[in-house]
């Protein structure tokens, strides 16, 4: 009898279960659409996360880290996707995984999703985070094929955006990829302070506000010169 009983109440949970979950569903969606409505991304994320809860889906977990991404949360969008390499991955989730590993400061496995990004879709902005990373890791060798890809495919009214300054500026995409050239001559031969310097102000000609490049090349030359004052910005 108590298995009859025990039998009954499973169906009749299974059967209530089955008749919720559409209307929950139906629900989560008509929130998520008012979330989107009024800009509360927190909401979108909570709605997203219920409806993966109710009706799991790739693209909604690629969406949700997407968010997390966004909105700085990088160990959130690594946690939702995963930091493994899949071939199967929607470049959406290769970007997330790549660029919240770069912020959360993981330059050699964000390599191995950049990398996957520029085979699938070869362009300038990716081969500088490739080469930048690079330099980081000290593979010049693998930096210089990037930054010469750069350099040559760069087109005039192609910039990258800096942030190390309080108001964020943009330079010339070619101007970028001759700076990181000088970066990485410096740390493969940091006696030839000149060779890294000349290729500094070709930067700076190039892009007079470049901050970044400005403030290197001082310290290039501080470090060639001592005993000499170091140049201050305007």
């Amino acid at each position: 009898m108590k298995k009859v009983i025990g039998i009954l109440l499973l169906a009749v949970v299974f059967q209530a279960s089955a008749q919720t979950n559409p209307e929950l569903l139906k629900h989560y969606e008509a929130y998520y659409a008012q979330m989107k409505k009024q800009g509360d991304m927190q909401g979108v994320i909570n709605a997203l996360t219920h409806l993966n809860v109710l009706s799991p889906s790739q693209a909604r977990l690629d969406t949700l880290a997407v968010l997390y991404m966004n909105g700085g949360k990088h160990m959130q969008a690594l946690n939702t996707l995963g930091i493994d390499a899949n071939t199967n991955d929607s470049n959406m989730a290769v970007e997330v995984k790549a660029v919240s590993l770069q912020a959360l400061n993981e330059p050699q496995k964000a390599l191995v999703h950049f990398e996957e990004l520029f085979k699938r879709t070869p362009n300038i902005m990716i081969a500088y985070e490739l080469a930048d990373l690079k330099i980081q890791i000290n593979d010049m060798a693998g930096a210089t094929v990037n930054i010469e890809y750069g350099i040559a495919n760069s087109k005039d009214d192609e910039v990258r955006t800096y942030y190390d300054s309080q108001t964020p500026y943009q330079v010339p995409a070619k101007a970028a990829f001759i700076y990181l050239k000088g970066l990485a001559k410096f740390k493969l031969n940091q006696s030839d302070l000149d060779g890294a310097i000349a290729l500094l102000d070709q930067a700076i000609t190039l892009a007079p506000n470049f901050n970044i490049a400005l403030l290197s090349k001082n310290a290039l030359e501080a470090r060639k010169n001592p005993s000499s004052p170091v140049k201050k910005d305007n």
